[in-house]
């Protein structure tokens, strides 16, 4: 995969966490929604998770009977360290710089052209 100058790629990040509720958020422990958007008029819907919100997310279908009890989980389509601008920001830029993020990340990640 053909890598890009990273410093040719522009974007805008709109973070779930900051917007709601901010500095309400467990940043190594919770799970958040995220707006990616291009310069050339991409946008794309993330759902990010941490790391460690995915042994959360299991002992709470344990406990709740989803997913069979907690043998499986549908992926997001985004894991993060943290939930931090910093973090989130480091990670798209890094993405974008492998390729399309309909290509590098999993395939329920499409890509809309804004209207």
């Amino acid at each position: 995969m053909k890598e890009m100058d990273q410093s040719a790629i522009k974007f805008t990040l709109w973070l779930e966490f900051e917007e709601v509720e901010s500095g309400n958020w467990d940043v190594e422990n919770e799970f958040c929604n995220i707006h990616v958007d291009l310069e050339d008029g991409r946008h794309y819907g993330l759902n990010v998770w941490t790391y460690q919100f995915l042994e959360t997310a299991v002992k709470m279908d344990q406990g709740n009977g989803e997913s069979l009890n907690g043998l499986y989980q549908i992926p997001p389509d985004l894991f993060v360290k943290e939930l931090t601008r910093n973090c989130i920001e480091l990670t798209v830029r890094d993405l974008l710089k492998r390729g399309n993020l309909e290509e590098v990340l999993n395939s329920s990640v499409l890509s809309k052209q804004k209207r």
